[in-house]
């Protein structure tokens, strides 16, 4: 399974992305939305009445003094005068309201987009994050996600105020004559494409530079994230993470900077081209009216529209290339969303049973990483009968956490089959099947949330009983941890927001305990669940879970034989293979691996009972 990046799109599919952005538009508000529309429409047509206005007023001013100050005259200029004025201030309140809807609405627009986000994160298959190409383009989605629909909204809505003004200069335009139109849009195509031009190679670097914009927020976080804080002052090296970020820095900040003085100097070119045509027009304007081809006020109106209509096409025309720009990178959240999981579940899900009754099977299973050279797994096989606890032992990379992942189908083998009471894990709901099993990782997750929380997650659907997470808590050992915070189950724990308390490696495993049996699952599985105990928090531990654990399927992987012993069955793996397999007492007897390993765990254990080396 493999995630692969788009290719550069051509300007043509890119812009086709903007009718799937208008629909995310639409689907965050759409009262807001039709109120903008009808609100835009209004107020764009607002400049050429105001022109049109200015050429009535100053016809009116001119009759008013050749005639002497008649009153007809002048009260008909203060009246033209009042429109004038409410007209203005008609399009002031009418901005401010826009501005207050592109506030809300942008708001809506983004928290609906990280839902999106969020969703399909936790929609993706584990493989994905395993591979840096996923992070990169999650990476990029997520920074769009601030900034691109929230510039895609209001650049659609200036779009359509513009449109509407646009049309409505023109109409002026034409009455002079039909070429002005085109010449109005002839002077600002030369700025549209520097827009254009300059929007894709800044796509195309920032598409080229993720890799190592993300290795520089690394450098960063070591710099500034309190995991790495000890460390670092230990061995020195917020010197040399310093320097590794700036030299980075260093170096994407002198590419980007090419980049803008190449579009400021196409720009200085697009200008000047803009300048003469401009000039060439105004003077043809200055010879019609010499020629006396129309009132004073007909030559106030033509300068205010081609003068202004000038700077709106521009402005125009740059909507659309920043509509081009946002496209190019709502491409990139798009292509995000559309990732599809490849473990999911069936059309029709086989009925799960609520207790296995025969076991686990694993059969002939073969299973390689998406970019691994061997197999972590080659015609394996296993059973875990029902209602037993069952241990797997092996060195670090014999493939037990592998198996973990399997049997909780965060992946599905290449070849062969895991069974729950003979039916396959792949003809189940995954929801169902999850549903069943609770899992103890090997480096529990640490919770920023109260302790009642922490323990809680492990089954949301019951989160407020209170007295079933205490007892969960007795369970696993961890309520002597609680019960000595001020705040008890109330306390926030880790010291990320205020008034957190941090706790030891061994305790948050304790908590993690906690959360495991809280979710009441059939079927267990526990990864190095005392690899952070020492061998009398072991011991208690181990006495405790056996009871819980009494009616439930159980596998404990683990490379601690005191941890193991306690298995009705221990497999032993070394590179994917099942090499032995029996109780505790067969394995010792046979003097196998087992033993051998057995032998030589427990005696290290005695001497660093005793503190010798």
């Amino acid at each position: 399974m493999k995630f692969r990046f788009a290719k550069t799109k051509t300007i043509f599919i890119t812009l086709s992305n903007l009718p799937r952005a208008v629909r995310l538009i639409w689907s965050a508000g759409r009262s807001w939305t039709i109120a903008q529309i009808l609100l835009l429409m209004v107020r764009g047509a607002i400049p050429a009445s105001l022109m049109y206005l200015t050429k009535v007023f100053v016809d009116a001013v001119v009759l008013a003094v050749n005639e002497n100050g008649n009153f007809e005259n002048i009260y008909r200029v203060i009246w033209i005068a009042v429109i004038f004025g409410s007209a203005i201030l008609l399009s002031e309140i009418l901005g401010s309201v826009i501005q207050m809807i592109y506030a809300a609405q942008g708001e809506r627009l983004t928290d609906h987009i990280f839902g999106m986000i969020h969703e399909k994160s936790v929609m993706a298959d584990l493989a994905y994050y395993e591979q840096p190409e996923f992070f990169d383009h999650l990476y990029r989605a997520r920074n769009q996600a601030y900034t691109r629909p929230r510039e895609l909204a209001v650049q659609l809505g200036s779009l359509l105020q513009d449109a509407v003004t646009l049309v409505s200069m023109s109409l002026l335009l034409i009455h002079y004559n039909v070429w002005l139109p085109v010449i109005l849009l002839l002077i600002a195509l030369p700025t549209f494409y520097v827009v254009l031009s300059s929007s894709a190679r800044m796509h195309s670097w920032q598409r080229e530079k993720t890799g190592e914009e993300r290795r520089s927020f690394y450098f960063d976080r070591l710099l500034t994230n309190g995991e790495y804080a000890a460390e670092l002052r230990l061995f020195d090296l917020g010197g040399y993470f310093r320097n590794k970020f700036g030299k980075l820095r260093f170096k994407l900040r002198g590419e980007k900077l090419r980049l803008a003085v190449r579009q400021r100097i196409l720009e200085f070119a697009a200008n000047v081209i803009a300048l003469v045509l401009t000039a060439a027009v105004f003077g043809w304007i200055l010879w019609r009216t010499l020629q006396g081809s129309g009132t004073v006020g007909d030559l106030a109106l033509f300068y205010q529209v081609f003068n202004q209509g000038q700077s709106l096409l521009k402005s125009f025309l740059g909507e659309i290339g920043g509509l081009y720009s946002n496209s190019l990178f709502l491409g990139d959240l798009f292509e995000f969303l559309d990732l599809q999981p490849q473990v999911v579940s069936p059309e029709t899900p086989a009925t799960i049973p609520n207790v296995l009754q025969k076991g686990i099977s694993i059969e002939h299973v073969s299973f390689r990483y998406h970019d691994g050279k061997k197999d972590a797994l080659t015609n394996f096989s296993l059973f875990i009968p029902a209602n037993a606890i069952v241990a797997v032992v092996g060195a670090n990379g014999a493939g037990k956490s592998t198996l973990l992942k399997l049997i909780c189908r965060f992946y599905d083998p290449q070849k062969g089959a895991i069974k729950f009471d003979g039916t396959d894990l792949r003809n189940f709901s995954i929801e169902e099947l999850r549903r069943m099993i609770t899992v103890l990782f090997q480096t529990p997750v640490r919770y920023s949330m109260t302790a009642r929380e922490n323990i809680a997650l492990g089954n949301i659907e019951t989160i407020s009983d209170i007295e079933k997470i205490e007892r969960a808590a007795r369970e696993a050992g961890a309520d002597g941890i609680i019960e000595n915070f001020p705040k008890g189950y109330a306390q926030m724990l880790s010291r990320r927001f205020a008034e957190g308390d941090e706790l030891s490696v061994g305790e948050w495993q304790r908590i993690a305990l906690a959360r495991a049996v809280f979710r009441q699952a059939p079927v267990i599985v526990l990864d190095e669940p005392t690899s952070a105990m020492d061998p009398w928090a072991e011991a208690d531990w181990l006495k405790r879970f056996a009871k819980q654990a009494q009616g439930k399927t159980v596998l404990i992987i683990t490379h601690r034989f005191t941890t193991a012993m306690r298995a009705e069955l221990i497999y032993v793996m070394q590179n994917g293979e099942i090499v032995e397999s029996g109780s505790h007492a067969e394995l010792v007897a046979k003097g196998g691996r087992y033993a051998e390993s057995w032998s030589s765990q427990t005696m290290t254990e005695q001497y660093e009972a005793l503190g010798k080396p």
